[in-house]
């Protein structure tokens, strides 16, 4: 299978290039800078709505992962902007010219998150349900449209809806781990708001199982069966660490340092379900929080 994938030198981009290479897939990158002779790279500039189109004929999946980092710095209205414009205009760019390839591929996998719900307290969220109100369910919403192209074309489109993605390497996780293993971590808020995690073996699990074994199109959330509080969360980890937690960060000092960004990641609370996973079948390797914190971390380890 010859997969084009955009965004492989994030966390989840990387990973994934890994995996399926290992296993045989052929993989060729989608690039922003230019191309070095002799990898296999394509070359595009969503900013600019440029794109090698020739050399995007006869995939057979396109996995798209492109998009600014939304937890680097505080938001301001040029970072929105960023954040907005780099899911949109490159995702609008891509499915635009796959529709009007020969050769389109069979599946479009789209990078979106599970920001598309919002701040929903304590409800159940599952892929029917609708979007929030705030800024990141906006830009998501937006994000998801951007595919229509693509879908009306005929091809299998998937939105996946990542949660938050546990590796000591990057992402949230890497975040917390300095602070917990000085023993200064803790709750955020009153810690009662909803995290829906998922570790990046399962992620990469799930989006391999799209390819190979799965037929689900449309809006898949990517997240562990098991959602915890962030009072929980902030157990286990210090429970994994064996350190205390004794140090949490209330609301208002979480906003003054984060602004913004500090509601939508920090205080926001959405309890998600994968339904449409779990009821394709899908197996976690990692459902549960203890041992998906104890195994990532003897790992990273080693």
């Amino acid at each position: 299978m010859k997969i084009l994938v955009s965004g492989a030198h994030g966390l989840v981009g990387k990973a994934l290039t890994k995996s399926l290479t290992t296993d045989g897939y052929e993989l060729v990158s989608l690039v922003r800078r230019e191309r070095v002779v002799g990898n296999p790279e394509i070359e595009w500039d969503p900013h600019q709505g440029s794109i090698d189109a020739a050399h995007l004929e006869g995939f057979d999946a396109v996995v798209h992962l492109a998009g600014e980092n939304i937890a680097s710095g505080r938001w301001s209205n040029e970072k929105k902007q960023r954040i907005r414009d780099s899911r949109v205009q490159g995702t609008t760019l891509l499915s635009e010219t796959l529709s009007r390839l020969a050769r389109p591929p069979a599946t479009f996998i789209s990078a979106s998150a599970i920001g598309y719900y919002g701040d929903r307290g304590n409800e159940t969220l599952t892929e029917k349900s609708g979007p929030g109100s705030d800024f990141l369910s906006k830009v998501c919403v937006e994000w998801e449209q951007a595919t229509r192209s693509a879908e009306a074309k005929g091809i299998r489109t998937v939105h996946a809806r990542f949660g938050i993605i546990l590796d000591p390497k990057g992402g949230a996780l890497e975040k917390m781990l300095t602070p917990f293993r000085m023993g200064i971590g803790g709750r955020v808020g009153d810690g009662n708001q909803w995290m829906s995690w998922i570790t990046l073996a399962d992620v990469i699990g799930g989006l391999t199982y799209l390819l190979e074994k799965s037929q689900l199109q449309g809006a898949v959330n990517f997240v562990s069966p098991n959602p915890v509080t962030n009072a929980e969360f902030t157990k286990a980890l210090g429970n994994v660490l064996s350190r205390p937690t004794l140090f949490p960060v209330p609301a208002f000092a979480a906003r003054v340092a984060f602004g913004e960004m500090a509601d939508a990641l920090l205080l926001s609370s959405a309890k998600v379900e994968p339904v449409a996973l779990t009821d394709e079948g899908f197996q976690f390797q990692y459902p549960k929080l203890p041992q998906a914190l104890g195994k990532i971390l003897k790992t990273s380890k080693n």
